[in-house]
């Protein structure tokens, strides 16, 4: 009878137990899906992931992207162009509940002349809460130097 209590203790304990996602994990669903929304060449919702006083420092911009015209700009010629991103290793950590930043490295495939060419890159994201939602409130983004021969 003992044994049967306890197994039956412990399936009722894991079937109660709900996993909920921290911070960590549902800021590292938000790159994923920025990568993945990239990918899917779609500017106006990757421009929807960004709060309205994001800081975007574009890969390959000039200018700081501090306001929604600006960052509209930067991602105008994302769709229809193929370009694709894929996140590689990154580090993501948490400052409190309603902030994480995450940095690390992202491989972009860029359409040129209809040929494709690949360009390394690595990315800081600072992701703050905002009611229920998590957005990119800071970006930057830059080539990823060489290793030294």
């Amino acid at each position: 009878m003992i044994k049967f209590g306890f197994v039956a203790a412990l399936i009722s304990l894991a079937l109660s137990t709900t996993v909920v996602a921290g911070p960590a994990e549902d800021v590292d669903a938000v790159v994923n899906r920025w990568a993945a929304t990239y990918s899917a060449n779609d500017a106006d919702a990757i421009l929807k992931m960004y709060t309205p006083d994001a800081i975007l420092l574009g890969t390959v911009s000039p200018i700081i992207a501090d306001t929604t015209e600006a960052r509209k700009a930067y991602f105008s010629r994302l769709p229809g162009s193929g370009n694709k991103s894929k996140i590689g290793d990154h580090r993501t950590m948490v400052l409190n509940d309603n902030a994480v930043l995450v940095t690390g490295f992202y491989d972009f495939t860029i359409m040129q002349s209809g040929k494709p060419v690949d360009v390394a890159a690595r990315f800081s994201m600072l992701v703050v809460k905002r009611g229920n939602v998590w957005l990119i409130a800071h970006h930057h983004s830059s080539a990823k130097p060489k290793p030294p021969q």
